[in-house]
Parts: C-alpha cells; sequence; structure tokens
C-alpha cells in the first residue's frame, strides 16, 4: 500500500511548543498516534486562541474536523519537546485545512507531518457555515474568500 503523502506549504504562520509527556507513550515505548492527534488538537487550539477564537466561537459559528491525516517520519520519547508549525490552507466555501509540520528540536527532525479539515458550523442550527469573514480578516487576509 502506498504511503500518503502530504504537501505542506514552506511558510507557516504559527509555532507553538508541547512537550511529550508520559502518558503520550504507547507500548511501543514512543508517542502513540492517538496521542499525536490530541496535540496536533492543542496546536490548533492554541493557533486559534493567539487569533482570538475559540474552537465554538469564530464569528458567532465553531468548527468542526471533517478528517485528518498524520504522517510518521521519526519516532518521539518522553521528554522531547516538539515545535508544531501550523498553518492553513486549501480554503472551500465552508472551511478550509489546518497543516502542521512536527519537529523535534534537540534533534532538528521532523516527526509527522498532518492536516486536518475543518468546516465552520452552527451548533445553534445543527448545519455547516460558511467562512466566516473575521477568520478570513485575522488567519488569512491574503487569501480572496471563496464564494463559490
Amino acid at each position: 500500500m502506498a504511503r500518503v503523502n502530504l504537501e505542506l506549504p514552506d511558510v507557516f504562520t504559527f509555532s507553538t511548543h508541547l512537550t511529550v509527556r508520559v502518558s503520550d507513550i504507547n507500548y511501543g515505548n514512543h508517542l502513540g498516534n492517538d496521542r499525536m492527534i490530541s496535540l496536533l488538537h492543542e496546536a490548533r487550539l492554541r493557533y486559534l486562541h493567539d487569533h482570538d477564537f475559540s474552537e465554538f466561537n469564530i464569528g458567532g459559528v465553531g468548527l468542526m474536523v471533517t478528517d485528518i491525516v498524520v504522517s510518521f517520519v521519526s519516532e518521539s520519547f518522553v521528554a522531547d519537546r516538539l515545535t508544531f508549525k501550523v498553518g492553513i490552507t486549501d480554503f472551500n466555501k465552508y472551511g478550509c485545512d489546518f497543516v502542521y509540520l512536527v519537529v523535534n528540536e534537540s534533534q532538528n527532525k521532523v516527526v509527522a507531518k498532518a492536516k486536518t479539515g475543518i468546516v465552520f458550523f452552527d451548533f445553534d442550527e445543527r448545519r455547516i457555515s460558511r467562512v466566516p469573514p473575521v477568520f478570513y480578516e485575522r488567519c488569512a487576509p491574503d487569501v480572496t474568500p471563496v464564494t463559490e
């Protein structure tokens, strides 16, 4: 079976640091794949908070993850300090992709590449919503809003 190949941008607009905890380690004695998804979630939350948003309030709507891809490149272990570089790409009228490059700081080695597809969601109405203009303004000012 062919491996997933994620094409990531050359420039990321945000980065944050997270340290691998003992609770993140699996039976293989390295960072578990399920825990990586949780760390990506934390990095996305930090990105949103940096832009004065939360997952439930981005211009009056929230966001919902529609898909996720993680491609592991190397192992990570307890106490590794990881840099999560975060960007946004591939807008459509209802959402976009958050992309991530995870690097082990001490070894300057890529641990994983990832993407989470999201849609904006009106939780009160239980329906998807268009990308809020304020999201473009704060997070992607150089991107032309998608209307079709």
